[in-house]
């Protein structure tokens, strides 16, 4: 299904001669997938493909758009491993609600297979006027399983005080039996949170 997807979305790019990077989203569910959107710039999940392929897709963003052309083939590019990345908002982390404020105390995790991208430090701000992210914690390992207790680890060690996040919803997800077994779906998140497992 991923060469299937793969393969429509390259013959579009071609058809259309788009040059750059860009991100074409699907949902997928019962067999079938569904074009979304098209998001001509670097998405915020793009470390993710970096940790899989160490390709810096940000380095090949700047390339292709000083006029150089792309260095990579298809064939270049080789998947290893399994990665997941959080995306850690200044939220509420069942309403979603935004917690602007002062981060009085923060300590990203570490260790191999953990990176973290964040501007934030121990005194930051978070201002109430834009997007709520504190940072991006993502993690790689040689397989799921490995990756899932790379990720219980670290969203064990990082610490952001002050502010309200959504970091208590990914501890709670990444011990949840649907989530370490693969077995969920697009609307399986809001179900999750209609159970009240997670104290508002």
């Amino acid at each position: 299904m991923r060469d299937e997807i793969g393969e429509i979305v390259a013959a579009a790019m071609r058809r259309i001669k788009y040059l750059g990077v860009g991100t074409v989203e699907f949902l997928y569910e019962n067999g079938a997938f569904y074009f979304i959107e098209m998001n001509t710039r670097i998405q915020v999940e793009h470390p993710v493909t970096e940790m899989i392929t160490d390709i810096d897709l940000i380095l090949e963003q700047i390339r292709v758009a000083a006029g150089s052309d792309l260095e990579l083939t298809q064939g270049n590019v080789k998947f290893h491993g399994h990665a997941i990345e959080c995306r850690i908002n200044a939220e509420n982390p069942v309403s979603f609600r935004p917690s602007p404020g002062k981060i009085v105390h923060y300590h990203p995790p570490g260790g191999l297979g953990v990176r973290v991208d964040s501007a934030v430090y121990h005194g930051y701000t978070i201002p109430p006027y834009y997007d709520s992210l504190v940072g991006k914690l993502i993690v790689h390992g040689k397989t799921r399983s490995e990756c899932l207790m790379r990720l219980n680890r670290a969203l064990d060690e990082i610490v952001v005080d002050g502010v309200e996040t959504t970091l208590p919803l990914f501890r709670a997800l990444v011990r949840d039996k649907d989530i370490i077994d693969g077995d969920y779906h697009i609307h399986w998140l809001e179900q999750f949170l209609a159970r009240g497992e997670l104290a508002q």
